[in-house]
């Protein structure tokens, strides 16, 4: 449900320490773009028709920590 921004900060936020931030961050990295993709499909279900929405779109994920890049490829539907 969140990216990896969101997760580096709620993990340093409880106090875990730089490297292991880092190693739980490995291997999530691997799946950020099929969990925004999922997020998405969930809160919208279909591509924005306008720029509004579009705009509308990408805050929620970016609000969810998932990189721009990954909110550019799940906003084009690349693939």
């Amino acid at each position: 449900r969140l990216g990896l921004g969101r997760i580096r900060q709620e993990l340093a936020g409880k106090g875990l320490d730089a490297q292991a931030v880092s190693e739980a961050l490995a291997g999530l990295k691997a799946s950020e773009l099929q969990r925004a993709r999922e997020v998405w499909q969930r809160k919208f279900g279909e591509a924005a028709t306008d720029p509004k929405e579009r705009a509308r779109q990408g805050r929620f994920l970016l609000a969810r920590g998932f990189s721009g890049e990954v909110v550019r490829r799940v906003l084009a539907l690349d693939d």
